[in-house]
């Protein structure tokens, strides 16, 4: 007997194990994993036919505000980010926020829409999404993303990261625009210490961005050092700060390309920092030349995941919240070519990135909210190599329309 209230993706290969399994999902839930062709008739019934069936994607870092907004920019920003050893980044910063100044509510809802059906396309069920916070945004990048949270609910989970991209010290007024964001519904507190002129400041702007996550019990996420400055030290900052805050687990550091300029005695003693203060780290390496020692991170116990990033805007020319594709260019931009290498890829775009967010119970278990992907490929090898849309998107368990999605996103067929 068929049961109306349940689904069934027959033929699944299990990454872990590579066993080929039944997966019944009711209420949501997962509730059977059995041998292929033992699990029950249900009223939505999905053959994987042997391909991988695994966690949906997580995207830990997204500029959704500036999505496509690189044509009214032009390639000055992206010039000089991405310019030998990011030795301009900050100008780069500085010339992107004249976009501010024009982009209406209308068309960052269409563009911020976009992104997000894209997301849902590609099967990325929950993003880490920013939006710019200061004297030229306001918080109306913080309104529309809250709104877009709304829309998209239990399709694409979206955390608002109300972001102080353009300073806190050197921009006054700032603060309280991120008091009035958390107020308007924002999830996480975000700030760019390294953007300030002084150590001082640098120091002043983390302390700012904790005192507030403390007072609204909200995680924080930072960008820091994000340029060829191997002086620039506002990780450790950050850490330390969360170490004596308490904020275990609930920071979570952005970019740390400077990180790559570092003497291997400072990095070995920061590292033991980020794995006593429970810092996670994304890295972003296909938008800038220097990147966060990914592979040196992981082997020392920090949680390390990968991001898109942006999407068109500034700093990035591409992006389409596809994060096979993010991990395929990590394969290339980390040399991980390797089995093993894989298989980590692919835990930095769905396990390691649930955790650094605080998603719980995101793996594919018994019990656990099923969030999961049904790939066209039976390796992870060739799901990295054609980065292709899956099969089959179910996002807290219920299955997405895929063709509704790739048409709000313009996905050509």
């Amino acid at each position: 007997m068929t049961n109306p209230d349940s689904m069934t993706i027959r033929s699944a290969r299990r990454r872990s194990t590579s066993m080929v399994v039944d997966l019944t999902i009711r209420e949501g839930r997962v509730v059977a994993i059995e041998p292929a062709g033992e699990g029950e008739a249900s009223a939505i019934e999905i053959d994987a036919a042997g391909n991988l069936v695994t966690e949906s994607f997580v995207n830990t870092h997204l500029h959704l505000d500036k999505a496509f907004t690189l044509r009214r920019l032009g390639d000055a920003a992206l010039v000089d980010y991405q310019a030998g050893g990011m030795g301009k980044a900050m100008t780069a910063i500085e010339t992107a926020a004249a976009v501010k100044e024009s982009q209406d509510v209308a068309e960052m809802s269409a563009a911020g829409r976009r992104a997000l059906a894209m997301a849902a396309y590609y099967g990325n069920t929950h993003i880490r999404a920013l939006a710019d916070v200061d004297s030229k945004a306001g918080t109306r990048g913080v309104e529309v993303l809250v709104s877009l949270r709304d829309e998209f609910a239990g399709v694409v989970d979206v955390q608002v990261v109300a972001f102080a991209q353009d300073g806190i010290i050197r921009e006054p007024g700032t603060d309280a625009l991120l008091y009035r964001s958390m107020e308007l519904g924002a999830d996480v507190v975000g700030g760019i210490p390294w953007i300030e002129y002084t150590e001082a400041d640098m120091a002043a702007h983390v302390k700012t961005v904790f005192d507030i996550a403390v007072e609204h019990d909200a995680p924080v996420s930072m960008l820091l050092d994000d340029a060829g400055d191997s002086g620039l030290r506002t990780l450790e900052l950050m850490a330390t700060e969360a170490l004596r805050r308490g904020w275990i687990g609930r920071a979570l550091a952005h970019h740390c390309r400077a990180m790559q300029l570092y003497p291997d005695p400072y990095f070995e003693r920061l590292v033991s920092l980020l794995v006593a203060a429970g810092v996670a780290v994304v890295s972003d390496p296909q938008t800038g030349p220097l990147h966060a020692r990914v592979r040196e991170l992981a082997t020392a116990g920090v949680n390390v995941s990968l991001g898109q990033d942006d999407i068109s805007d500034a700093y990035y020319a591409f992006g389409r919240n596809n994060m096979l594709e993010v991990a395929f260019l990590g394969a290339h931009l980390l040399w991980m070519m390797t089995e093993p290498d894989m298989e980590f890829l692919y835990d930095m775009i769905t396990l390691n990135p649930a955790t650094a967010i605080g998603l719980e119970g995101h793996e594919i278990a018994i019990g656990n909210e099923a969030n999961l992907v049904v790939l066209e490929a039976d390796t992870v090898r060739e799901a990295l190599r054609f980065h292709a849309a899956p099969r089959a998107v179910v996002s807290h368990g219920r299955l997405v329309d895929k063709e509704s999605m790739r048409e709000v996103a313009a996905v050509p067929l």
